[in-house]
């Protein structure tokens, strides 16, 4: 699939796939960033995508990024939608410092990845009553 990207700073290389396998590209930062203890930071990722209709980015960081960086997205995932790609959109990567210590993320880094995923939109059809049987609630497998 051909996806139309900027870069913001020319001199940082475009995102690529690490593996043949690989499923994600890896995001780079573009600024340094200094993150207290028990703080949430916007990273600049330097791209813009234009993600095509029918397909979200999805953000995550990379799985070493908590480990060695002491770093998570406090919202879980990063949702970009397919129309946030105009000239000021740049991908950002928000994390939030779980540790004690001041964390610094060097420009350069690779701290996160971006997945496109298939989407589609719902058309509500409202019932009364559902048609399958309730199951039980949150860990209701697991007695």
């Amino acid at each position: 699939m051909k996806i139309n990207i900027k870069r913001i700073d020319k001199t940082l290389p475009l995102p690529k796939y690490e593996t043949a396998g690989s499923v994600g590209f890896d995001l780079i930062c573009r600024e340094s960033a200094e993150i207290v203890p028990q703080s949430i930071v916007l990273i600049p990722a330097n791209v813009i995508v234009e993600t095509p209709p029918g397909y979200m980015l999805m953000v995550c960081l990379r799985s070493s990024t908590p480990r060695k960086f002491g770093l998570m997205v406090p919202q879980g995932v990063g949702i970009v939608d397919n129309d946030y790609c105009g000239e000021e959109d740049e991908l950002k990567i928000q994390v939030y410092n779980f540790t004690d210590s001041i964390v610094n993320v060097e420009r350069g880094s690779r701290i996160a990845q971006a997945i496109f995923v298939r989407v589609d939109t719902a058309e509500w059809n409202e019932v009364e009553k559902m048609s399958a049987a309730s199951r039980g609630g949150f860990g209701s497998t697991d007695r």
